[in-house]
């Protein structure tokens, strides 16, 4: 009989707070899960690594691995590096290891963002003063990714609260990689009339991004001293997005673990990003796992980038061709390579982020 083991899988951070904070997560769920061993991992930055992670479920005895992506939205790490990671690891050591999907736009998520989003409402109006919702502006900043399917859910998230909580107007800005960033995203509300606009990093943990987005509204409310600028708290380990973190570990084995893959830019041909259609699945961070640990480099990616998700619709819509092109191997002695987001040079987007960072 099968002895199951759960996985969390990180990005990692080189902030120890972020990191810390990410542990909790393993903490809650095996109060969640008592007769299952759980453990976690991150791909960049901080220990330990997945690998790590997963020797510890099977030195425990696992031999059916339940792994999740501890990541807000599927873009990049969450279809590419992490499957990679965990496909190989599988094949290495003749485990099964089942992927389950983000944590996604989610009702139980929705729910975490506004509980934070209401303590800096309730915050403001007790020291500030009392000032009706549709008065106020509410800024949701996401993380930012090549992958538009991924922003475009950040979007939903802040109009399902801009609805939801009856604020006057809602705007969405990214830290990085797409546009619109914080800071011109915030100059340009600081120009719709409104004298008060809550700022919400739609973030798990903190870290650096969240220290940037918290200076950059430090900036542009030193700019307009004639705005309230209120920044509320990143979600990090509020009940609700424990509980949907659960529901992504039992929803593989219910059968209910399927993807949104619909509006996918390596499945459907995505305005913008027709490119990458087909492009093969593999990891772009076995260099910096583990802040520069000891990682041999995997030589096995058999896999096209959703499979794991779903019941095979990439191959089909593909086709047989592209499968049999992407399951090849590697020696990792080229360098790997992003494509670049089609308007990167957007004045409002990523390259913009660097100069004012060095600035």
């Amino acid at each position: 009989m099968s002895k199951f083991g759960v996985m969390v899988c990180g990005h990692g951070s080189r902030s120890q707070a972020a990191v810390d904070e990410f542990a909790v997560v393993s903490t809650r769920l095996r109060e969640r899960f008592p007769d299952w061993p759980v453990e976690y991992g991150y791909l960049e930055f901080a220990n330990p690594v997945i690998r790590d992670g997963l020797d510890s479920l099977r030195e425990q005895g696992c031999d059916e691995i339940l792994a999740v992506p501890g990541m807000l939205f599927a873009a990049g790490h969450a279809k590419n590096d992490i499957p990679t990671v965990l496909n190989t690891y599988a094949k290495k050591h003749d485990i099964k290891v089942h992927y389950g999907r983000e944590l996604g736009v989610d009702p139980k998520m929705i729910a975490a963002a506004g509980a934070r989003v209401q303590e800096a409402v309730d915050r403001a109006n007790a020291e500030l003063g009392e000032m009706p919702n549709h008065d106020v502006c509410l800024v949701v900043i996401g993380r930012g990714a090549s992958d538009p399917d991924a922003n475009s859910n950040v979007a939903k998230i802040m109009r399902m609260l801009w609805e939801g909580m009856g604020f006057g107007w809602g705007e969405t800005g990214f830290s990085g990689v797409t546009f619109p960033l914080v800071a011109p995203c915030l100059e340009r509300v600081s120009r719709l009339g409104f004298k008060r606009v809550i700022v919400f990093p739609y973030f798990l943990f903190t870290g650096i991004l969240i220290d940037r987005i918290y200076g950059f509204t430090d900036e542009v409310a030193a700019a307009h001293p004639d705005v309230q600028f209120v920044k509320a708290g990143y979600l990090n380990d509020h009940k609700q997005v424990i509980d949907t973190f659960a529901e992504r570990v039992t929803e593989i084995l219910d059968g209910q673990n399927l993807m949104n893959c619909a509006m996918c830019k390596y499945r459907a041909q995505v305005l913008g990003f027709e490119a990458e259609v087909g492009a093969a699945q593999e990891s772009h961070h076995h260099h910096v796992e583990g802040q520069g640990a000891s990682a041999p480099g995997s030589n096995v990616e058999d896999c096209v980038h959703c499979d794991t998700f779903c019941t095979g619709a990439c191959r089909l819509a593909m086709g047989d061709a592209h499968d049999h092109a992407h399951s090849h191997g590697h020696d990792h002695s080229h360098d790997h390579h992003h494509h670049p987001h089609p308007h990167a040079k957007h004045p409002d987007g990523p390259e913009s982020v660097r100069d004012r960072v060095k600035g």
